[in-house]
Order: structure tokens, then C-alpha cells, then sequence
């Protein structure tokens, strides 16, 4: 009995398999053999890597742009401030007669250059104030907007403690996080000079 399954497992080893079972396996081993030449390919790994970091950091590089610009920006809106302040402050505006629009036409003069669109967007609050705790340091933002509605032309005379206050509405383009530049609706940053000065005893 044990010789007759031994001569029969025997037969069975020695019979070539099914082609049904032959193509199955060959299928199977050309499928792995693809497959292993595809992990190892790398002809096209540079570029799928830059296709993945390609948006995030173009966006990243824009944000810094734009926020190396906004700080350019207000460090000349400040330079104007101060620079235009003294024309209060030495009492040649009030000797000339300046009006508000006289004084915004000098700080467009400052600003001269094509980084701002100084007749539509540049505003100018000058106030007087009888103590420097007295002053309103506030932002005249509401709900989301700049509000020009309390903005003055007040110069003072001899003496008089004066805030000048330049004020720009920024558009800012790049918004990658939630936390961005932006502080009034529409994407526009507000951007604050402000230069505070006693007004010197010009005699006028």
C-alpha cells in the first residue's frame, strides 16, 4: 500500500503542470518583476519632488516679498510723517496759511515715487491736544473699515502739542495662513505714521 502512494506522488512530481497553472505563475512573476523595475526608476523623481514642494514654497517666497514691501512702506509713510511734521512744528504752515490739502499736496511731494497712489489713498489727521496723556493713540478703524468721518486739519499755534497722523490703505495680495497681514476688510492692511511735537515758540 505504501509503495503504490509513493509511486504515485512520485508520478505527480515528475508530471509538468497545467497551462492553466503555468500561465498564472508566469503572470504573476512578469507583475513583480514590473513592479521591482518600477521602484527602482528614477528618472522622473526630480521632478515629482518639485512638482509637490513647487506651490507652498512660491507662496512662501511671495509672502516674504510682500511682507519685506509692507514694512518698506510704512517706514516711508514715517519718514514722510516726520519729515512733513516740521512744517507744523516750525510754524511755516500756519505763517503760509495751509489748509489740509495744502499739507497733503507736501507729504505727496515726499511721497513721490509710485509706491503709493498718494491723492486717493493717503489721509491726514492733524490734532491739537492741551496734555501729551490726552492724545488718542486709537486707530479709527469701525467694523473692519477706516473711518475719515473725525479726521482734521488742526496746526496749533506756538507752543501747542500736536499729533500729525498719515494714514495708507494697503492691499495685500498673499494670504497663505489665517493669521495674515491684513487688519481691514478686503484684504487692505491700515498703515499708521504718526509723529507727536510740541510746536516750537516761532512768534506767530
Amino acid at each position: 500500500m505504501f509503495g503504490q502512494i509513493r509511486s504515485r506522488l512520485m508520478a505527480s512530481a515528475r508530471r509538468p503542470p497545467s497551462p492553466r497553472l503555468w500561465r498564472a505563475c508566469t503572470s504573476a512573476c512578469r507583475s513583480f518583476s514590473e513592479g521591482r523595475r518600477f521602484a527602482r526608476a528614477q528618472d522622473a523623481t526630480a521632478a515629482v519632488e518639485f512638482a509637490l514642494v513647487a506651490a507652498p514654497f512660491l507662496a512662501l517666497v511671495f509672502a516674504i516679498l510682500e511682507t519685506a514691501l509692507v514694512f518698506f512702506a510704512g517706514q516711508s509713510l514715517e519718514a514722510a510723517a516726520s519729515d512733513t511734521a516740521r512744517l507744523i512744528m516750525t510754524g511755516q504752515a500756519q505763517t503760509a496759511g495751509y489748509s489740509q490739502s495744502d499739507f497733503k499736496t507736501a507729504v505727496c511731494n515726499y511721497l513721490s515715487g509710485g509706491l503709493f497712489n498718494c491723492a486717493n489713498g493717503v489721509y491726514v489727521d492733524v490734532e491739537t491736544y492741551s496734555t501729551f496723556t490726552a492724545i488718542n493713540t486709537a486707530p479709527p478703524i469701525v467694523n473692519g473699515q477706516l473711518n475719515t468721518a473725525n479726521m482734521n486739519y488742526i496746526p496749533g499755534g506756538p507752543g501747542d502739542i500736536v499729533v500729525v497722523r498719515l494714514y495708507y490703505q494697503w492691499p495685500i495680495y498673499v494670504s497663505m495662513f489665517s493669521d495674515n497681514l491684513s487688519n481691514l476688510t478686503g484684504n487692505q492692511r491700515l498703515l499708521v505714521a504718526t509723529s507727536v511735537f510740541r510746536n516750537e515758540p516761532y512768534g506767530g
